[in-house]
């Protein structure tokens, strides 16, 4: 089981959202910070593709983002990290679920509770 297809892009999502999670901290810290440039985590795409050839194994990209910056230099824009927060949370709410999910299964199947 801890080495299903399943299994491997569960972790990969969540290890990809964790590290989205740290960057938007990351961003929004730096919001008034001159020349800082946003940080844009990404992994979906790949995951997809690892999962399509049977591994699900895969490791977050993180870039600096293209966005226009302020005439300080900075192009962290506030709303677009709240948003971009809610959505991350959301997403690793949903597979730490899944996650949990196939704990249970796993424990189900040894007799446990």
């Amino acid at each position: 089981m801890f080495d299903s297809v399943t299994f491997n892009a569960l972790s990969s999502a969540l290890d990809g959202l964790s590290a989205r999670q740290r960057a938007i901290a990351n961003n929004i810290a730096n919001v008034n910070t001159p020349g800082y440039q946003a940080q844009r985590v990404s992994f979906e795409e790949a995951l997809a593709k690892s999962v399509a050839e049977g591994s699900g194994v895969v490791a977050p990209t993180t870039k600096a983002s293209l966005d226009p910056t302020r005439t300080d230099g900075n192009n962290v824009n506030l709303d677009t990290e709240t948003l971009s927060n809610i959505d991350t949370v959301l997403r690793f709410q949903f597979a730490s679920n899944a996650t949990s999910a196939q704990f249970n299964y796993v424990r189900a199947a040894l007799g446990g509770n």
